[in-house]
């Protein structure tokens, strides 16, 4: 891969795919290179200075790799690092953050539910978000422990799987929540699972889609973006066992792919 022409994507786990999959259709042309730190997984009951420390490291570990753009493909990153990163770093910074906006375009009984990660949740990042764009509507919001873990071990549709999703979702339900947001790039992978609890009638809004379409109006807005016509190509590391991530990444990309291992990373100054 040309140095300096790739674009870097990271999250604390395997759960970023949901992202990189909407970027990869949107820009096909574009090289890839994505993160994994499942050996950290997850990051919601993190301290959010451990975050930030690590998210600077991940970032710095992929412009070294030549990444020219950074995609935050973690809620709870977001929340914590964000700002930090687009302060020393100077090439484009894309974060995630809960699709609140949509939802509440979407809601007929202006109420809407929010499933999301602890980190998320309690983040200052989250609390602007409710007071930018919900006004007027009534947001629940449910923590969902295991869910992360569930993706991480590819168990996307076994028994086990299906019962955790359902005692997170139906409480959401209960209280009338008529609109969903899946607030963790983990969450797309159990799509399945949640509308089939939650019925057909229910929205469920991620921001995958719309976090590639930023991506690439900041690239196109920074002359960043590639233009040559070849099929763009990928490369993927893990913090954890790069073998078993492998298996998980792969059945998540719905192809075969190798994943390597992650080097050990200085901190940065």
């Amino acid at each position: 891969m040309e140095s300096g022409n790739c674009i870097g994507v990271f999250d604390s786990g395997v759960g970023g795919l949901s992202v990189l999959r909407h970027i990869r259709a949107l820009l096909p042309n574009e090289n890839l290179l994505y993160v994994a730190d499942s050996g950290n997984a997850p990051y919601g009951n993190k301290p959010l200075e451990w975050i930030e420390q690590r998210s600077m490291q991940l970032t710095a570990f992929l412009a070294e790799h030549g990444a020219k753009a950074i995609v935050v493909a973690c809620n709870t990153a977001t929340a914590a690092a964000a700002a930090a990163l687009r302060q020393k770093f100077t090439m484009p910074i894309i974060a995630m953050e809960p699709a609140v906006k949509p939802a509440v375009a979407a809601t007929r009984n202006h109420r809407i539910g929010v499933l999301a990660t602890v980190g998320t949740l309690q983040s200052a990042r989250f609390a602007a978000l409710l007071e930018r764009f919900a006004d007027g509507v009534e947001v629940v919001t449910q923590h969902c422990p295991g869910w992360v873990e569930a993706v991480e071990r590819g168990e996307l549709d076994t028994t086990a799987t299906r019962q955790l999703v359902r005692s997170h979702v139906e409480p959401l339900l209960e209280q009338g929540a008529d609109t969903l947001v899946l607030g963790c790039t983990h969450y797309p992978f159990l799509r399945p699972l949640i509308e089939e609890i939650a019925g057909a009638n229910i929205p469920i809004i991620d921001t995958g889609e719309a976090v590639a379409r930023q991506l690439k109006r900041r690239l196109a807005e920074c002359t960043l973006q590639d233009n040559h016509s070849a099929k763009g190509s990928e490369a993927f590391w893990c913090s954890a066992d790069s073998s078993h991530a492998g298996k998980v990444m792969s059945l998540l990309w719905k192809r075969p792919i190798i994943v390597l291992p992650l080097p050990e990373i200085a901190n940065c100054p």
